[in-house]
């Protein structure tokens, strides 16, 4: 059972800025119903342009929350775009791998690039919710399917299986005050969809969203970020992506099929896809290029054997499931549901 959580901000600082503060109390008090204690780390509330210069602040909050021996559980603050600029000071004395221990880890966006930095040194994660995007929706309370998976982790530490939520629901337009309580538009949902391959296959999942993994071999967003990505050896060669299955879910950008079929040729050039068991893929917000990123997904990868199951509800297509790295996992198509081993 978690008792204490400590929030961070590792990529955007927007949790300290006071235009948010209102959706800060409305995560604050569903957190404490929870029965949680909160403790935001020491620079987590100090804005936007404290935490964009201040990298090693942020690395900072992180370590220090893994050696705070009362903290159960690492919470993100949601995402951002930048959060690679923390790996000099996590890796070039060893600082997270003497730090790290084995505590919940929760989060996703560009939280991807932490979880890799986790991964790398022996930590099991958590990806798909975070902060402000799910504890302090704005509707009349947590989404419900992602309510679920949220109080399972927080009750056991573990997520045990995942199955397709009945509905999804549109990207709110706007997040001003006039907003809370209002519903969200859902739509009917279609459950997992084999796109090719085996309806039954295994491994241990790892992955995250497809815009952050595309700019570990892309400078055009930071063009020194593929150079410390490759300094620090933060992406798994082939070899170490097998008996793994490959995680892929599309950000707010909804990235172009150009640049979608961009990323998957770089992961495809790094032998991502002779080495993996299988892929999974999160629902694009709004449904937004779904014909187009499920052709490109088989044409790019062009291994009728591998299987690809497209429509999960994980990443930023809401509501958002939980899914644990670094467990075996065990996807099954037909009977619509990813279940996990966590004695392995």
């Amino acid at each position: 059972m978690i008792k204490n959580v400590a929030i961070v901000s590792l990529s955007s600082g927007i949790l300290g800025e006071s235009f948010i503060q209102f959706e800060v109390e409305i995560g604050l008090k569903r957190l404490k119903e929870l029965g949680l204690n909160v403790k935001f780390m020491p620079n987590a509330l100090k804005g936007l342009d404290y935490i964009k210069e201040h990298p090693e602040k942020r690395a900072e909050d992180l370590l220090e929350a893994f050696r705070d021996p009362d903290i159960d559980m690492i919470l993100c603050a949601i995402g951002g775009d930048d959060t690679y600029r923390l790996l000099p000071y996590l890796f070039e004395h060893n600082e997270l791998k003497d730090a790290v221990n084995d505590k919940v880890f929760l989060g996703f966006s560009d939280t991807t690039i932490n979880h890799f930095m986790l991964h790398k040194v022996g930590l099991k994660t958590f990806y798909g919710q975070a902060f402000l995007p799910d504890i302090c929706e704005l509707s009349s309370e947590m989404l419900p399917y992602t309510y679920k998976y949220f109080k399972e982790l927080i009750s056991t530490k573990t997520i045990r299986q995942i199955s397709p939520s009945d509905i999804w629901y549109e990207e709110r337009k706007s997040f001003s005050s006039e907003q809370i309580g209002q519903p969200l538009i859902a739509h009917p949902n279609n459950g997992f969809e084999l796109l090719q391959g085996a309806t039954v296959f295994s491994g241990k999942i790892l992955g995250g969203c497809i815009d952050s993994l595309y700019d570990f071999f892309n400078g055009e967003r930071y063009e020194d970020m593929p150079i410390l990505c490759e300094k620090y050896h933060l992406f798994p060669d082939k070899e170490e992506w097998k008996d793994h299955i490959f995680l892929l879910e599309s950000s707010e950008e909804k990235p172009s099929p150009e640049k979608y079929r961009k990323a998957l040729e770089y992961f495809k050039e790094r032998g991502v896809f002779d080495a993996v068991s299988g892929v999974i893929v999160g629902k694009p917000m709004d449904e937004t290029y779904v014909d187009e990123y499920k052709k490109i997904l088989v044409d790019v990868i062009d291994r009728e054997d591998l299987p690809i199951v497209f429509n999960v509800n994980i990443g930023h297509a809401m509501p958002r499931c939980i899914i644990p790295f670094g467990v075996e996992a065990k996807v099954d198509a037909d009977q619509q549901i990813i279940s996990f081993d966590h004695k392995i």
